[in-house]
């Protein structure tokens, strides 16, 4: 064999191996074990329970005067909260995830669902700041956006009906069942009726707005109630249902949170001890002076709070004389305790009584009003375990006879509309996140006692990360609404 046919074959081989190393190499690149696609399901699971529990823990109940601190200020209570946080976009990363999925196979229901999460979390985000990252939010991946634009807050509010409007359009379309579905166990109808009663409720957030004619706020609202499906019974509420097992249990149960330096607040105390309600039962603990004394469990003066405006060492003196309340223990011992409300019927309800009382719809505000009454105080019959007797048919009618609860004795709109407002308030402990506060900016009620040299507190300044990483779009966000001072008094579009 000649010395020009060894080098040939030589080469050949050569050439021949680079070929398999390569091959083997793109081989190699592809990890059997992380995979470059998923199946939506997969990730609906964890954006659900994220979503869920995005806007729970205590800051909102210091803000809506039910619990107070005993061991020093703290700034919710006193509407001296500082910067936000941005953290609610790692949670929206995972629902891009998932729509990226649903798409990718086709996958509409999923596609339905990432929409509603998106509506769900761009509402409480723009609810928190004002102007936020909405169009250009989420795009470093797809579009290498890294530091979005804020769009204005009119503009997140109508990015928000859209993608609610296109999550009922193709829930109506494709009633599959949902697949990793905790929430409905895969029931795409009972999905549409939770879609379409947040639809409500954010269009009701906008009631100050609604000379906007390019909002048609009234008209969209009239036409949901219409022609489509929303929730009928409690037993269509969204809602979270917590399994005694690892990662899945109550938030609060176990939790260090309320040591000995947490009480109920005595506004929240003296509204339940006003309306005789017995959720007060399910909710507080009583005084150490009150079982000292052999108090039963519905003896509505064995429970007291402490006052939020005041010093908190007179608080804590009080504590110390046994003449507070603690919040109730089956939040921290019981490992299911309840269901974490995201949307739900007795919500709906009242946002229906107020869109009568105010012309929106036309109906019977007085039976809507009391539907949703029965079912906020039917949850507390279902879930605080051994607690039914005091939410009983017979109790709940004579409760919804008193002057102060009864809708029918109210003569004037705005009367009709603190009453629904109270009832809210009242449903909301430790449910609903800030939406309760966000009614109370919104409408005047209930009122919040605050010390006379305490402003109304609308927002949470930006966080400062994204003074530093995202300076020049911020600072024109703040320019823009509030000329360029970024306070937490200052209230944006959606309450002026």
């Amino acid at each position: 064999m000649t010395t020009f046919k060894y080098k040939l074959i030589f080469g050949a081989m050569i050439l021949l191996g680079m070929m398999s190393a390569c091959e083997k190499l793109t081989d190699i690149n592809i990890d059997p074990n992380n995979a470059g696609t998923t199946h939506p399901q997969a990730l609906l699971t964890n954006v659900e329970w994220s979503a869920f529990n995005a806007w729970r823990g205590t800051s909102p109940l210091y803000t809506q005067k039910m619990i107070v601190q005993t061991d020093g200020e703290n700034a919710n209570q006193i509407y001296n909260w500082q910067r936000g946080s941005f953290d609610q976009y790692g949670n929206l990363r995972n629902v891009t995830k998932m729509i990226d999925e649903a798409t990718k196979i086709n996958e509409p229901t999923y596609l339905a669902l990432g929409k509603f999460f998106r509506a769900y979390y761009f509402y409480n985000l723009t609810l928190t700041f004002g102007d936020i990252p909405y169009s250009e939010a989420l795009k470093g991946e797809s579009d290498g956006i890294y530091l979005p634009k804020y769009d204005e807050q009119k503009s997140v509010f109508q990015g928000v009906m859209r993608e609610l409007q296109e999550a009922d359009s193709l829930l109506a379309n494709n009633a599959d069942i949902i697949q990793g579905d905790i929430i409905f166990a895969g029931n795409a109808e009972k999905w549409r009726k939770a879609v379409n009663a947040f639809r409500l409720k954010v269009l009701m957030t906008l009631s100050k707005r609604t000379s906007e004619s390019d909002l048609a706020i009234t008209q969209e609202f009239a036409q949901i109630v219409a022609d489509k499906p929303i929730l009928q019974s409690d037993a269509d509420d969204a809602q979270l249902v917590y399994l005694d097992q690892q990662d899945n249990r109550y938030p609060e149960f176990n939790s260090s949170g309320y040591g000995s330096g947490m009480y109920m607040d005595s506004t929240f105390i003296r509204r339940l001890q006003d309306h005789n309600d017995p959720r007060l039962f399910a909710i507080a603990s009583q005084t150490r002076l009150g079982r000292e004394a052999g108090k039963p469990l519905d003896d509505f003066s064995a429970y007291e709070g402490g006052d939020p405006i005041v010093p908190y060492a007179q608080v804590n003196n009080k504590a110390i004389a046994g003449r507070l309340s603690k919040v109730h223990d089956r939040y921290t011992t019981d490992p299911t305790c309840e269901p974490m409300v995201l949307i739900g019927y007795a919500e709906q309800q009242f946002i229906l009584a107020e869109a009568m009382v105010r012309g929106w719809i036309s109906g019977d505000d007085v039976a809507t009003y009391e539907s949703g009454v029965r079912a906020g105080l039917n949850f507390y019959a279902k879930y605080a375990k051994n607690m039914g007797s005091y939410f009983n048919a017979e109790k709940i009618d004579a409760y919804l006879q008193q002057q102060n609860v009864n809708l029918a004795s109210s003569s004037n709109a705005d009367e009709r509309i603190a009453k629904i407002m109270m009832q809210k308030y009242l449903r909301s402990f430790h449910q609903g996140g800030y939406s309760s506060y966000f009614d109370h900016l919104r409408t005047g009620y209930p009122t919040l006692r605050k010390a006379s040299n305490v402003r109304t507190a609308y927002r949470w300044m930006y966080p400062q990360k994204e003074y530093n990483q995202n300076t020049a779009h911020v600072e024109e966000a703040i320019k823009r609404q509030f000329g360029g001072n970024d306070v937490i008094q200052q209230a944006t579009w959606w309450v002026k």
